[in-house]
């Protein structure tokens, strides 16, 4: 394989976009698709290359698939125009968006009747690691399609967990670091509102919770967005919904109770019904704090 590589990016979220950027850093050829025209633009401005992913399908080595969830997938790879019967044998897909694992495993063998390699490849590490390539992934899937990815893994991740050579388990790893995540995004929310309730401010919340046994990487990623009154979205609160909902539809299958999920799940749900869902997921400590009558910083109302 050369060193460069013909990536199709389809979904130049704030996820996707950042990915485009790592793999054009390292030099390859990367076409960058979206249903904004205005972020296929700016992608190109930055030098991606231009082309409709009909004409250039053909000639890609891989195409790293970051849209919203398991439908979108499945439209992008397979839908009226989707790209599979188009990518030449050997080719790789690499599916990023949070999904069940059932489905990663059927589009998996979707994949392969078509002679297309399938990594099961859903990330972590939000926007700034995507746009600085230090992204983790959770992937799954054969030899042959983790040597395929490799050049994408190469300029887009800091750590690979290499977890089986079948799809579905890194999608199952990334439903379990969900719940941890959106867990300890609702419980920092409830935590500091709490505190505020007995006196003490955000910012000091902050400095001294992220220097206790209290703290994690989500407390102190996101609380700082509380204390800056900015809820610009790196992760909107509406991504919640979605991912809980994933771990919980996963849970009921496998007969085992996620209450506590179940819990973060209900105040996410209120953070949108109540207008904020495309705000940064840190909003959610706008519920908490509209039931206690506080103010956050920033806030003109509650």
């Amino acid at each position: 394989m050369s060193n460069q590589n013909s990536v199709a990016v389809i979904g130049l979220g704030s996820m996707g976009y950042g990915m485009a950027q790592s793999l054009l850093r390292a030099g390859h050829r990367t076409f960058g698709f979206d249903i904004a025209d205005e972020r296929m633009a700016a992608f190109q401005a930055e030098g991606g290359t231009a082309g409709a992913l009909a004409d250039v399908a053909r000639d890609l080595d891989a195409v790293v698939v970051s849209v919203l969830n398991a439908d979108q997938t499945e439209t992008v790879l397979f839908g009226s125009t989707g790209v599979v019967p188009s990518l030449r044998a050997g080719a790789v897909v690499i599916a990023c968006a949070t999904m069940p694992p059932d489905a990663a495993r059927a589009f998996a063998a979707r994949c392969g009747e078509a002679g297309v390699h399938y990594l099961d490849a859903p990330m972590s590490g939000g926007s700034v690691k995507a746009a600085n390539g230090q992204l983790s992934f959770m992937a799954s899937g054969s030899v042959a399609a983790f040597e395929a990815a490799r050049p994408v893994l190469d300029a887009t991740a800091e750590t690979v967990f290499e977890l089986g050579d079948e799809a579905g388990t890194g999608s199952a790893m990334k439903a379990v670091n969900q719940l941890l995540a959106g867990v300890h995004i609702a419980t920092m929310a409830e935590a500091l509102t709490f505190g505020m309730t007995q006196g003490i401010k955000p910012d000091t919340f902050v400095d001294v919770i992220s220097r206790c046994a209290g703290t994690s990487w989500m407390l102190e990623n996101r609380a700082p967005h509380i204390v800056a009154g900015d809820y610009t979205p790196h992760s909107a609160v509406d991504i919640w919904p979605k991912d809980l909902g994933i771990v919980l539809d996963i849970a009921k299958g496998a007969k085992f109770s996620a209450p506590i999920a179940a819990a973060a799940l209900q105040q996410f749900l209120a953070a949108s019904g109540s207008g904020l869902g495309g705000e940064d997921d840190a909003a959610v400590a706008k519920v908490y704090a509209r039931n206690a009558g506080l103010r956050l910083p920033g806030d003109g109302q509650v």
